[in-house]
């Protein structure tokens, strides 16, 4: 079961005392994985010694995401401490949260009190790595800014609100130097490095012809576009299946469009 944070009650406390509880919730918790690179041994260059050769290209840490998922993603996941906004459909949302939590990494979803957690676990999600606070308060950005010290990835609902872009850029700073990725949805966050949207474009499995409407739904057709600095618009086709034992992510698309965004329905 995921670990549920209350704050009710803490309005009394001082903010220095509400991060401190929020920072013991976190140390009791088992610790993130760490999977950043190493630093690296120090070296000592003697005067005779060879120039080095040029550093190689840096390449950053990601949090796995849905396999149909990373073919459209830049780095292939999402780059640990960077800020992601996802928007419409919420399977995305889950399918996200599924693929980190199973991987043995662990998240804290903000301001979300309406989650499909049920949907999330038939994608594979161990809810056991979840910690939720359905109820931030008053400034549910402080609270993520807490949580994002100890916690792989964070996702923070706005809940529609505006988050002005120089508290953004503190937060984008904090989730860069503690190597953790936040996830904001529901509400306008300006500098998030992508920006995921997820809409659904058909239905599979309810009869076709004289049969229309009638059956199950066995599949969600998504169309995905995706934005970010310096990443040309990308879009694609991704299809949500249930199978005996839960729900598996595929992809519709033979190749990844790079143009401009066009979402075309699906038939059902």
């Amino acid at each position: 079961m995921p670990v549920s944070v209350d704050l009710e009650g803490l309005e009394g406390l001082s903010r220095t005392e509400r991060i401190e509880f929020l920072r013991r919730r976190i140390r009791s918790s088992p610790a993130r994985v760490a999977d950043a690179p190493a630093p690296a041994a120090p070296v000592t260059l003697t005067a005779t010694a060879p120039a080095p050769d040029p550093a190689p290209a840096r390449v950053r840490p990601v949090l796995p995401v849905p396999e149909a998922l990373s073919a459209l993603l830049p780095e292939g996941g999402l780059a640990r401490g960077t800020v992601v906004s996802v928007s419409g459909a919420g399977s995305l949302l889950l399918g996200i949260l599924a693929s980190v939590t199973g991987s043995g990494r662990h998240a804290a979803v903000i301001g979300l009190p309406r989650l499909g957690l049920l949907a999330a676990s038939e994608m594979g999600a161990h809810l056991q790595r979840v910690a939720l606070v359905p109820d931030p308060g008053p400034d549910p950005v402080e609270v993520a800014a807490v949580l994002l010290d100890g916690i792989d990835l964070v996702v923070l609902g706005l809940g529609g609100m505006s988050v002005p872009p120089s508290r953004a850029r503190a937060v984008v700073a904090r989730a860069r130097n503690k190597g953790a990725t936040l996830i904001v949805t529901d509400g306008r966050w300006d500098g998030a490095e992508l920006r995921l949207d997820a809409r659904i474009r058909g239905y599979g499995g309810l009869g076709s012809g004289a049969r229309t409407g009638h059956g199950r739904v066995r599949a969600v057709h998504l169309g995905v576009e995706v934005q970010g600095r310096a990443v040309r618009p990308r879009t694609g086709r991704l299809t949500l299946t249930s199978t005996g034992d839960g729900v598996e992510w595929g992809s519709a698309d033979s190749t990844v469009s790079h143009q401009d965004p066009v979402l075309e329905a699906l038939p059902s």
